[in-house]
């Protein structure tokens, strides 16, 4: 059989994804394979995708092992499940007064404008109708001039509307569904909604006028879907499921949940399991005693999902219950959920691949209610699909879902003709680098067709009315772009500073084929263009020219007797916005850039800093007031010549010591360290200490009092 006559489905679910490959032939089809893969990790939670990677290595391993026999799968029919299903009914009428026939393309329009008309209304009035995607609509009914009616194909009248039924998933829903399917290599060839899926195999449109409900139970979600006089009247979906029973099973008897999910699946088989615990205990558990002990949750699922029916039903039970998905063979679920609905327990019932008659199954399958919904996603994803496009805007891909109204553009397709070829071709483009980066410059676009409706020029988005005669024209071809740097780039970016309170403006710098530019260069095919924007503090000096001010805050070195010291007290500081910075500290526009000198370098705070005992000093008095006598220990030279301990030093200088010979302070040291002025009159001065008479070469002790007395001249009578 043609490979085009084969579907590729995959329900992708909360414990494993099934895949199926589906045969069509005169509107039967054959599910002619099946694989079942379980996640490894617990990568999906409620339907939605939690962990891409995980998912899409599952969907790479059940694509790669159906290749095997069926070929290459480059396409597959998905279905979506999520926590934030959004349901909107929505009417939309068409004017066909005077309209030859009505086409399917005109159905088609006619529903995907009312599930636009739905999706706007889901959004309200924030205009975020771009977060949320349709995944799947019903036709709730068609009418003829006011009138229902089943087909409005070839019908002839005034007015034709439809009234859908359309369910919306948030928009990251949908994008990890796609970006898990990309990820193995597969394109999304339709969309719908597990309700959907489940309820177009299961309950054909002649049964859809009895009201029954449709439950989809799989591992983290349970899809509900109900049925009245002959349409779908609503969707629902409540995050308790499979889970919460093996949740219960591994909470009961302590067991990990592999180990809980295995021991639930026996119990749907044998009359007793064997289990062993996390503690090593090996015990045998009748079903009866196992179904007891988890009865709280089984009847919570059976709870909610019965409350979530009565909800969507108008507060009434439905005729029946169909039960479907893995999570549907819980134990004595069926018996529960009829109770808690108030229905003969004949009334809800687990269905399996039996119930579905339009479709024939290989002898290797195994039937059961797990692959209800897969088989339901491939037909369902047929018949009704809901398509997506893929735009790129500035790179990145965006996924809409089309909606075509009427137009122009809608009637050239339908003729025939070929939309690339109305338009005159493009110039040849240029191709340059920039920054190192390939940009390419298109050539100037062809010159657009000349359509006129009824004689009028008009556009593509133009609407149009039966009867509207069309012409179009073939458009110019464009030319080669010409272009100088500044209609490439713009204004080359610029930001000013402040540095020391003064204001400077920085530019970026440019170069074409390592040559400077100026913005009037044209630009040429190959050409390697770079602009630069100077970032921090260092490359900003450097083009403003102020380069000079980073010497005070560069390492002040200095070295003595060949040892180097790194003396950081007489470095220059750098803020930014008041805050310390480094020569490679970002800035940005407006930056407030300020610095600040270290202290002066002089001798004597090099070794204090240092720690050097290069003097000595003695605390005395001298008339009163208290002297500090200092005297070095060490010499310090520079180049051979001596150095005091309050001259200035620099960075890089070479310092060599060498030391002095110590002698005791005396009393002539005071003159060195005091100023004091002779009388003029005096006829001569007495050295005193503590008071005594001393003289010049008296040895001094710390806290010694010293004066001088000045004798007066005689005064003659």
């Amino acid at each position: 059989m043609h490979v085009n006559n084969k579907l590729f489905a995959l329900d992708i679910g909360t414990r494993s994804v099934v895949g199926i490959i589906l045969e069509e032939a005169d509107g039967h089809y054959e599910a002619v394979d099946i694989m079942v893969r379980e996640h490894k990790e617990r990568s999906m939670l409620d339907g939605q995708i939690h962990d891409v990677l995980s998912v899409s290595e599952i969907i790479t391993e059940i694509k790669e092992a159906l290749e095997v026999s069926h070929g290459p799968l480059t396409k597959v029919c998905v279905a979506a499940a999520g926590r934030a299903l959004k349901t909107e009914q929505s009417k939309v009428a068409v004017d066909i007064s005077g309209k030859p026939m009505f086409s399917k393309q005109d159905i088609l329009h006619l529903e995907l404008s009312a599930v636009q008309q739905a999706q706007a209304a889901v959004a309200g009035e924030k205009n975020n109708e771009h977060h949320y995607y349709c995944v799947g609509y019903s036709v709730l009914y068609y009418q003829l001039d006011g009138e229902g009616i089943g087909s409005l194909i070839d019908q002839r009248g005034n007015e034709a509307s439809v009234e859908i039924i359309a369910t919306f998933l948030p928009k990251v829903v949908v994008e990890s569904l796609l970006a898990a399917l990309d990820r193995a290599g597969l394109e999304m060839d339709a969309l719908t909604l597990e309700p959907i899926a489940a309820i177009n195999v299961l309950i054909p449109a002649s049964m859809r006028r009895l009201n029954v409900a449709l439950v989809d139970i799989g591992a983290g979600t349970s899809d509900i879907a109900l049925t009245d006089s002959g349409t779908v009247i609503a969707y629902g979906m409540v995050p308790v499921a499979g889970d919460e029973i093996t949740e219960a099973v591994s909470d009961e008897f302590l067991l990990d949940f592999p180990l809980a999910e295995k021991a639930k699946r026996d119990l749907l088989v044998n009359q007793s399991i064997t289990i062993t615990d996390i503690l090593g205990f090996e015990t045998e558990v009748s079903k009866d005693e196992a179904v007891e002990r988890i009865a709280p949750a089984i009847d919570r699922l059976a709870g909610t999902i019965g409350e979530e029916i009565l909800k969507l039903n108008g507060n009434k039970p439905p005729k029946a219950v169909m039960l479907v998905g893995g999570g549907s063979l819980t134990p004595d679920l069926p018996r529960r959920l009829a109770a808690m609905l108030n229905l003969p327990e004949n009334r809800v019932a687990i269905r399996g691949l039996d119930a579905i008659n339009s479709v024939s199954f290989a002898a290797h399958i195994t039937k059961g209610p797990e692959l209800v919904t897969p088989i339901g996603i491939a037909i369902a994803a047929k018949q009704s699909p809901v398509q997506y496009h893929t735009v790129h805007v500035n790179g990145q891909p965006v996924r809409l879902f089309e909606v075509n109204k009427l137009t122009v553009g809608d009637c050239l397709l339908a003729a025939g003709i070929k939309m690339n070829k109305l338009y005159g071709r493009p110039g040849l483009a240029k191709i340059v680098s920039l920054n190192g980066k390939n940009v390419t410059i298109p050539g100037k676009h062809g010159q657009q067709p000349v359509l006129l409706k009824n004689g009028i020029p008009c556009s593509f988005d133009d609407q149009v009315d039966g009867g509207d005669q069309l012409t179009v024209q073939k458009g110019e071809d464009g030319v080669r772009p010409e272009l100088t740097l500044g209609d490439l780039i713009g204004d080359l970016p610029s930001k000013m500073v402040i540095i020391n309170g003064q204001r400077y403006e920085v530019s970026a710098k440019m170069t074409c084929n390592n040559l400077p530019a100026s913005m009037s260069k044209p630009v040429e095919d190959r050409d390697e263009i770079i602009f630069e924007m100077p970032d921090t503090i260092e490359s900003i000096l450097k083009e403003l020219n102020l380069a000079e001010m980073l010497n005070d805050t560069r390492p002040f070195l200095i070295k003595i007797d060949g040892i180097q010291h790194k003396v950081t007290e007489f470095m220059g500081k750098m803020f930014v916005n008041g805050l310390e910075a480094k020569l490679q500290t970002k800035i940005d526009h407006l930056d407030n850039i300020r610095f600040e000198k270290g202290k002066k370098p002089t001798l004597r705070r090099l070794v204090e800093k240092l720690g050097v005992p290069a003097t000595e000093s003695m605390p005395i008095f001298f008339n009163g007031q208290q002297v500090q006598l200092e005297q070095e220990l060490i010499q310090f030279s520079r180049g051979g010549t001596k150095l005091g301990m309050n001259e200035r030093i620099h960075s890089g200088d070479l310092l060599t010591t060498k030391q002095k010979n110590v002698q005791p302070f005396i009393f002539q040291d005071l003159f060195n360290f005091v100023q004091f002025e002779i009388p003029t009159d005096s006829r001569g001065f007495t050295l005193l200490k503590n008071g005594e008479k001393a003289g010049f070469d008296d040895r001094l002790a710390p806290g010694d009092e010293l004066n001088i007395t000045f004798e007066n001249p005689m005064v003659l009578k």
